[in-house]
């Protein structure tokens, strides 16, 4: 069982990919939820350019998702350049640009996820709370946001599960660094380009594997206790 034994290398990537993936989850949450609300109870000219704009990452080609993100956030780039030089922040060829290459992948799916559970909830129990005087924000905060968790965990699921299979765009906008940039499928890819690389290969796919049923597992023990948890209430 020696083949199983993760090299310090392997155990650097594994790190990493879990890093960028609960970054990527943890970072795109608000704003999946603000842009899945719009989407699902606003009205307004322009809707549907907004939707297209969310889902663009979903049709494009990774990518030219990561290249855009190349000439967008680059060092060079526009919004890149003002980053660095008034913030000293810095994507391009850094594990912080792998975390927005995969939030912004898997961010169709997360609004996605959110809106469908907005949908779904009644509108007049929003209509309710306003009635006896409670601010948009406080509507949200306390009727729409607690109805909403279980879209909101299935797209956090869904989020930290495409972030941790993302190749394409990563390998295009931070290239494959070790230590720095490489997660377990451009590890993966890298270990399939030697000879005698299949073991390795091997190791993190399991790995792989592994996290993504402990994730799912996890989800779905966190959404049967919420849903348990509505229905006392």
């Amino acid at each position: 069982m020696d083949w199983l034994r993760l090299s310090p290398e392997e155990w650097t990537a594994v790190r990493l990919s879990l890093r960028v993936s609960i970054w990527a989850t943890v970072v795109s949450l608000p704003f999946g939820i603000l842009v899945a609300h719009v989407l699902a109870r606003r009205e307004f000219p322009g809707k549907a350019v907004l939707n297209g704009l969310v889902h663009l990452p979903l049709i494009l080609p990774p990518v030219v998702t990561g290249y855009l993100l190349l000439i967008t956030f680059g060092r060079r780039g526009p919004v890149g350049a003002f980053l660095e030089a008034h913030f000293g922040i810095v994507f391009a060829f850094r594990w912080t640009g792998a975390a927005l290459a995969c939030g912004i992948m898997a961010f169709p799916l997360l609004v996605r996820a959110v809106r469908l559970s907005i949908e779904a909830i009644d509108p007049r129990l929003e209509a309710a709370a306003a009635t006896l005087g409670a601010r948009p924000a406080w509507v949200f905060l306390t009727v729409t946001l607690p109805l909403t968790l279980p879209g909101i965990v299935a797209g956090m699921i869904l989020t930290f599960a495409k972030a941790m299979g993302e190749f394409g765009a990563t390998i295009t906008f931070v290239s494959n660094i070790p230590g720095e940039t490489q997660t377990l499928p451009t590890a993966i890819y890298t270990f399939l380009q030697i000879p005698g690389g299949e073991t390795g290969a091997a190791r993190l796919t399991l790995v792989s594997i592994a996290i993504a049923m402990a994730a799912l597992v996890a989800s779905e023990l966190f959404a049967r206790r919420i849903r348990r948890g509505m229905d006392l209430a």
